[in-house]
């Protein structure tokens, strides 16, 4: 799926199936949460802290959904068209970031 195809999706899931979207302050606050979830699995998965009862059924994938849908919705929003911006922030990181991580002698 191309990502203008899930901005369609999301838009015409909003359309059919939710009221409207949400304001994007309110987005902003749920991305938040959404992350906040995510990390936190990343946190017992990955990190020092354990899983409490349940939380290790917690399914990784459905949270990183979760935050793309929701990032989805503000770029559909604001009218951004999140294939184009990716494109251009590669294009930006490539070139300043081209020599810079091989040169880098910590990695």
């Amino acid at each position: 799926m191309e990502i203008k195809e899930a901005q369609k999706m999301v838009d015409n899931w909003i359309k059919e199936n939710g009221v409207r979207y949400f304001n994007e302050l309110t987005n902003m606050a749920l991305l938040t949460e959404e992350v906040g979830e995510l990390a936190r699995i990343m946190a017992r998965k990955y990190g020092e802290q354990s899983f409490k009862g349940k939380e290790e059924s917690a399914n990784m994938a459905d949270e990183m959904a979760d935050v793309l849908w929701v990032l989805i919705c503000l770029a559909n929003q604001t009218g951004t068209n999140l294939e184009e911006a990716l494109k251009r922030n590669m294009e930006k990181k490539t070139r300043r970031d081209k020599h810079r991580h091989k040169e880098n002698k910590k990695l």
